[in-house]
């Protein structure tokens, strides 16, 4: 998406600097030419691009169930995040452990209210529905601390109903779980 709209952002600088550089030239080109060529001809390629890039990288967050992927039940409710790791038999609190550089599944399910499970620089937001389980499936490339809220408001503790996701190597992350216990 950056790269993208970066290149579009420099054709249209190319243009602006070319009004101000050799204005004649541009002149020559009527008004619907304009309309035609910077409304369809430079934005709708690279639109299509970008609109095919989601739509890859979107098929790739959505759930397999195919007992591959490791699986962790998350229980939002007011006003703290409750992560349970079924394969391993623990819980974190406000703590999502996942092995880095792999793609974990999530059950999103509320105990209370509606709740929005969402991490910014992972991934989109999901809701956290009483008595519906929604699934996502996350993939952090890198080791590393993220930041993750509840993006709906869901009372008067909705301020503090933040939590963290601890991405670690595949070869610490067995650990990570163990020292749950």
């Amino acid at each position: 998406m950056f790269w993208g709209a970066t290149a579009l952002f420099l054709m249209v600088m190319l243009l602006l600097a070319l009004s101000y550089l050799r204005p004649q030239a541009l002149r020559r080109l009527p008004p619907v030419g304009w309309i035609v060529g910077g409304g369809l001809l430079l934005p709708v390629p690279i639109l299509i691009l970008l609109t095919g890039a989601s739509l890859v990288l979107g098929e790739q967050l959505l759930p397999r169930n195919d007992g591959s992927t490791p699986r962790v039940e998350l229980v939002a409710e007011r006003w703290e995040w409750r992560f349970s790791y079924p394969e391993a038999g623990v819980t974190s609190r406000n703590v999502l452990h996942i092995p880095a550089g792999e793609p974990v599944e999530v059950a999103v399910i509320s105990a209370d209210v509606i709740h929005s499970f969402w991490i910014p620089t992972l991934g989109g937001k999901f809701d956290a529905i009483p008595g519906h389980t929604n699934l996502i499936r996350l993939r952090a490339d890198r080791p590393g601390r993220y930041q993750g809220v509840c993006a709906e408001y869901c009372g008067t503790g909705h301020d503090f109903m933040h939590f963290v996701v601890e991405a670690h190597t595949a070869e610490d992350y067995p650990a990570a779980l163990e020292a749950l216990r």
